[in-house]
């Protein structure tokens, strides 16, 4: 697996996997919250370090990183539940600072993979950082968590 900073040209792509996996994933979320998100989404790459993530030359999904937070991760459905999204955190722990990942708490499978990944809960919220009535779960990594030899 490999991995590129995004361009502008790959935006419209992002969005298209994004709206791939939001619809398996995300099955709470409203119609019109969705149109809304997927119209601005790409007005949040330029903020972020956006990694794109390829296997050959095929988009598996792509990561948005802020400081010691990930704010994004998708992948494109076909590629859920194969490894690839623990093989980008796993990359992304050695690469980076991260600390702190925000999940809905409706999207158990994304709860149940970050704290497989050693995040762990350390706040709630009753809506998303856009006033939605989606609660937020706020984790942050376990201090205790350790990569195995074979992860390093």
């Amino acid at each position: 697996m490999n991995d590129h900073q995004a361009t502008k040209n790959e935006y419209d792509k992002l969005v298209e996997i994004w709206a791939r996996s939001v619809k398996k994933t995300h099955d709470f979320l409203q119609i019109e919250d969705f149109e809304r998100i997927k119209r601005d989404l790409p007005t949040y790459f330029p903020h972020l370090d956006v990694r794109v993530w390829t296997d050959d030359s095929e988009i598996i999904g792509f990561s948005g990183v802020d400081g010691d937070k990930l704010e994004m991760l998708f992948l494109d459905p076909i590629f859920i539940g194969k490894g690839y999204g623990k093989q980008i955190i796993m990359t992304l722990f050695k690469d980076s600072a991260i600390q702190f990942v925000d999940v809905n708490e409706q999207n158990q499978s994304a709860r149940t993979f970050y704290q497989a990944m050693g995040f762990e809960e350390m706040a709630r919220t009753e809506v998303d950082e856009a006033g939605r009535p989606y609660p937020i779960l706020h984790l942050k990594k376990r201090d205790h968590f350790k990569l195995s030899n074979s992860e390093k």
